[in-house]
């Protein structure tokens, strides 16, 4: 009898990891991050005998056992689902090849497709001049044909040729291009198509090059590498990413592999349509063909990276160009620049930009915006300053796009006199002008810090200059002139603003709700009156809220409705502002009703946060009067827990937070009033700026003593 044996068959499968594969194979601290590819190893025993089955060959076709590939089919409709937008790679996936002695299949040509010389032609100074005339022509249909038929020297195939590829619009390329079909003077070839659809592409009518492509399908012309490239670098400028996709998936059926252009013009789809792993993928199989990617394809892994705001993902892009000796360029480092922002990383921003001017690569305007953008969101006055006397002295270029972005951020940080001083700048310089966005960062900045005069000053410049003022600008006026008291000066920006076609948005609308909340008598009766232009609704529900025979089910119905006909963004703020209209009226349990519709309605998420170690109230979202709705609340809370003896963690604490703007301390110094006249045991801590602290022992000892005050 022959000898059975068994061998142990080494099976590498790649399957993408997903929410649905979680099930199969479980999640680790690695995957449940990543959406990386999973290698998973298993073995197969095979037992063989010296005798073997002989194959039945009568068999039908159709009855045969199906393949893997068919039985796994299913399989993957039902777990290989297209993954999300923002999938998150936190380091370069591992290569997946089946049997590493065997060469790995290549999936692009390393060799870019040499274009056709053209021969010497001895009339080519005439036949470019006779271009040139028919580019500059305005010549009806009949009369552009009249004058090719006076071209200087017979249309043959290099002359053909050389006019073609130097008309300029696309319409004279096109209609000269059908005249040498319709003479049929030589056969065509590839070149000619490959001319015209660089023309077509140049004037982004790709519904035209699709025609000449399936006009040279029909007419069985070859489609070339250029060809291909072509259709598809058009289809991704007219953002029609689908389009390019499928002529890149026609490219391979045909048996052609695409060049390096071609590739990273693909990638760069894949990116735009969000299919991260799709541009991961092709990336891993390009790397493993032999291909060293060029900046523009590192550029495109840095914008799928920084879109995810994927700090892992971003730095495997350094790594990567680091080892293969790339040297970024102008764009790499302007969109890793853009990524790091998304990434929420100024101080390895910061490192990359000096790194940048290190290796000798000047910076633009784009550049420099992306890099003030980064420091004004991470609050870093001080770098901002410093990078924008570096551009004074080293003479780098300062569009109005980087001049309104300063203004803006110095508004965001309450930089008045920096502010003043570009916006100075911005007068004498001739290459910017001032807009609506230049007055409007100058407006933000003098309603944040309550300049009431320059405010006035710089919105009757606007009128005289013909500025346009618009609903963030009338916004900022109404928010100053609300601060500074001046509540005829509001009236009249109002009035104006709607004059001349402002419509008050949810924002307007809060501003204004706002400045309700601190005024009193007549000045709240004007700010209404402004509010009953822009949301009546809203006026409505106010007096609704100051009349005690409203019931609270008729409050949470109208609270509701409101809030679904407004924006996310402005609920919130709608909330508070309500709030502290109601404690201004002396209304403070319709302020507690409202804040709890509020917690109801999600308004305030993570407003109680809780550890075994400690509880915690965030207030830090919430205005001055909800602020102190919310810790009136909790002090209830907190009582109640002590009178039934429950336990109650080691520490408690409250959050106000402690920005860096002028008006940031408001908060918390009105809540250290508040604990204090309610002799509440938290004090302000000294390592922690906006916080409160209490032990449970304090608590504990403050809900006794106010119970036996009462008792």
């Amino acid at each position: 009898m022959a000898a059975k044996f068994s061998t142990g068959l080494d099976i590498h499968c790649s399957i993408p990891y997903t929410s649905d594969t979680k099930l199969l194979y479980g999640s680790s601290s690695s995957s449940t991050k990543s959406s990386r590819l999973s290698l998973k190893r298993f073995t197969i025993l095979c037992n063989s005998t010296s005798k073997s089955p002989k194959p039945n060959l009568d068999l039908d076709s159709s009855k045969k056992k199906p393949s893997l590939s068919e039985q796994l089919k299913p399989l993957s409709n039902t777990i290989l689902d297209d993954p999300p937008n923002q999938a998150r790679i936190l380091s370069k996936p591992k290569s997946t090849w089946v049997n590493p002695t065997r060469p790995k299949p290549s999936v692009l040509s390393l060799q870019r497709q040499k274009r056709s010389t053209y021969s010497y032609n001895p009339q080519i100074r005439d036949l470019k001049n006779f271009a040139r005339r028919l580019s500059e022509s305005h010549f009806s249909d009949d009369a552009f044909l009249a004058v090719l038929e006076d071209i200087p020297h017979p249309p043959t195939r290099d002359n053909a040729l050389l006019v073609l590829n130097s008309l300029r619009p696309w319409q004279k390329t096109i209609f000269f291009f059908n005249w040498i079909k319709t003479r049929n003077l030589f056969p065509l070839e590839t070149i000619f198509y490959n001319v015209a659809m660089k023309s077509l592409r140049f004037g982004r009518q790709f519904q035209q090059i699709e025609e000449l492509a399936f006009e040279m399908i029909d007419s069985g012309i070859e489609l070339d590498n250029i060809t291909y490239s072509t259709i598809i670098t058009c289809a991704k400028r007219c953002n029609l990413f689908d389009k390019a996709v499928e002529w890149f998936e026609r490219m391979y059926k045909t048996g052609l592999m695409p060049d390096e252009v071609t590739y990273s013009a693909v990638l760069d789809v894949y990116a735009q349509l969000g299919k991260v792993e799709e541009v991961m993928s092709l990336y891993e199989r390009g790397r493993a063909s032999g291909w060293t990617p060029d900046p523009v394809a590192f550029a495109v892994l840095a914008k799928v990276f920084g879109a995810a705001g994927d700090y892992d993902g971003i730095r495997f892009v350094l790594q990567e160009m680091k080892a293969l000796e790339v040297q970024p360029n102008l764009v790499v480092y302007n969109t890793l620049l853009e990524a790091m922002g998304k990434a929420g990383k100024p101080g390895l921003a910061r490192s990359l930009f000096e790194e940048m001017v290190d290796s000798g690569v000047t910076p633009d305007a784009k550049t420099l915006t992306a890099l003030i953008k980064i420091y004004g969101k991470a609050r870093w006055a001080r770098d901002a300053l410093d990078l924008w006397e570096r551009m004074k002295s080293n003479g780098w270029p300062m569009d109005f796009i980087l001049y309104n972005t300063l203004l803006s951020m110095c508004a965001d940080l309450g930089l008045e006199e920096v502010a003043e001083t570009l916006f100075h700048d911005m007068r004498k310089s001739d290459n910017c002008r001032l807009d609506s966005w230049s007055y409007t960062a100058m407006l933000n900045i003098y309603g944040s810090v309550g300049n009431a005069e320059k405010a006035m000053a710089l919105f009757e410049e606007m009128s005289r200059v013909g500025i346009e003022l618009n609903v963030m600008g009338c916004t900022c006026l109404v928010q100053c002139f609300g601060r500074a008291q001046r509540i005829d000066d509001l009236v009249k920006v109002f009035e104006v603003s709607v004059q001349r076609g402002v419509r008050p948005d949810d924002r307007l609308c809060g501003c204004l709700l706002s400045v309700v909340s601190y005024c009193k008598g007549d000045d709240a009766d004007k700010v209404l009156a402004c509010l009953q232009q822009a949301n009546p609704r809203l006026v409505t529900f106010v007096k609704m809220l100051e009349d005690e025979s409203t019931s609270y089910d008729i409050v949470k119905e109208e609270f509701r409705s409101i809030l679904t006909n407004t924006s996310d963004d402005a609920r919130r703020p709608f909330c508070n502002c309500l709030i502290d209209i109601c404690r201004k009226r002396n209304r403070a349990e319709r302020a507690h009703e409202l804040l709890y519709l509020g917690t109801v309605y999600g308004l305030y998420p993570g407003l109680h946060t809780k550890t075994p170690e400690e509880w915690r109230l965030n207030v830090r979202a919430l205005s001055v009067g909800a602020a102190q709705t919310a810790f009136e609340e909790w002090m209830r809370t907190l009582a109640k827990i002590v009178q039934s003896e429950e336990p109650l963690p080691e520490v408690l604490s409250a959050n106000t937070g402690a920005g860096t703007h002028k008006f940031s301390q408001g908060l918390a110094n009105a809540f250290a009033s508040h604990v204090e006249k309610l002799a509440a045991p938290f004090k302000q801590s000294e390592e922690k700026a906006g916080f409160f602290i209490a032990t449970r022992e304090d608590v504990v000892s403050w809900v006794q003593s106010k119970a036996a005050a009462t008792a």
